[in-house]
């Protein structure tokens, strides 16, 4: 076999390793105010995202989505395990370190209005990253550069001057995104960019995310518990529950195919657009409240919710099995529950 048959041969490497990621926050309590007890909330991550690819992660709230893609991103300092950046160990950089690999890694926030500064004219918002990276830009062309990428975000260069209470939400978010482009990252951390939205508008962020991403081939982490907003934009998808992976799959083979029983019950509740379809459908109800992640249940952490659980569920901590090479789920009944389903 020749060298360039042999490198042919070889899967495309991971911009993106998280390893075992575990991220416990402390809560003190008692005399002295002691650590008495930790919230899990990103509790033994592990995932790979490949250059230009979009890995949606959906779940409940207080499911660590949003912890996770923070903790990726070392703004939040990960318990345990590791995040390995363009073949780099990043976890714990210090702020020093951690800032050369900073203009590669945006983020864009749930809160389009919130996350820009009400005092600064949009142009400045989405010139500072480059007021960091490249000092060496001038006025002139930092405003060149602005309105270029205000274009193709949608917005108007002659608005530059213009302050983000004078946008519409979904205008807002625009300017969110062209912040976050303008260094054109390698990653982007979606952090429910549209829940804020109005479904119309929901729709139009999505497409520009899309068009954005077969442009500059940057890879997405789309947080999101909306699942029908997911599929349009997702490659695989990653299911959480209480910080730990239940599923992990391609997209059309968890739409399709769902194995673990949490997932199949918020597939489940996706409304369909037919009136009859959905006066006929299936819906899963899961009973009771999210465990607190303060102290989750033993053995699989949706054993109290599950209509499978039995005792062995109690018991065993289930691990990510593979259905096949591109679906994996933790559950210890998979085999009954999902194959050939």
């Amino acid at each position: 076999m020749s060298m360039m048959q042999s490198n042919a041969a070889q899967p495309e490497q991971p911009i993106l390793s998280v390893k075992d990621l575990k991220v416990h926050f402390a809560l003190g309590g008692g005399f002295f105010n002691r650590t008495v007890r930790h919230v899990k909330a990103v509790d033994g991550v592990s995932f790979d995202l490949k250059p230009g690819e979009t890995l949606g992660i959906v779940g409940e709230s207080g499911c660590g989505k949003s912890t996770l893609g923070r903790a990726v991103l070392q703004l939040i300092s990960p318990s345990d395990g590791q995040v390995v950046w363009l073949g780099n160990d990043i976890t714990g950089l210090p702020s020093k370190d951690m800032r050369a690999h900073r203009q590669n890694m945006q983020i864009i926030f749930q809160d389009p209005l919130a996350s820009l500064n009400p005092r600064r004219t949009i142009g400045d918002i989405i010139a500072e990253p480059l007021l960091t990276f490249h000092p060496e830009l001038n006025k002139a062309q930092r405003k060149k550069k602005v309105q270029q990428m205000m274009e193709k975000v949608g917005l108007l260069p002659q608005m530059i001057n213009r302050y983000p209470h004078e946008f519409s939400g979904g205008q807002c978010q625009r300017i969110g995104i062209a912040r976050a482009m303008i260094l054109q990252p390698k990653l982007i951390v979606c952090d429910e960019p549209v829940s804020a939205l109005d479904v119309s508008i929901q729709a139009q962020i999505i497409n520009l995310l899309t068009e954005l991403q077969k442009e500059f081939g940057m890879s997405l982490l789309f947080i999101s518990h909306d699942l029908s907003v997911v599929r349009h934009v997702s490659h695989r998808v990653m299911v959480l529950y209480l910080g730990k992976i239940m599923e992990l799959a391609d997209k059309e083979e968890i739409y399709r195919s769902p194995k673990h029983p949490y997932t199949q019950a918020l597939i489940s509740a996706v409304p369909i657009p037919d009136p009859d379809l959905e006066k006929h459908k299936n819906s899963i109800v899961l009973k009771g409240d999210l465990p607190s992640p303060i102290n989750p249940p033993s053995g699989c952490v949706f054993r109290t919710r599950c209509p499978y659980a039995e005792e062995q569920c109690r018991e065993t901590v289930p691990v990510l099995e593979g259905v096949t090479a591109s679906h994996q789920v933790a559950c210890v009944k998979w085999t009954e529950l999902g194959r050939g389903s």
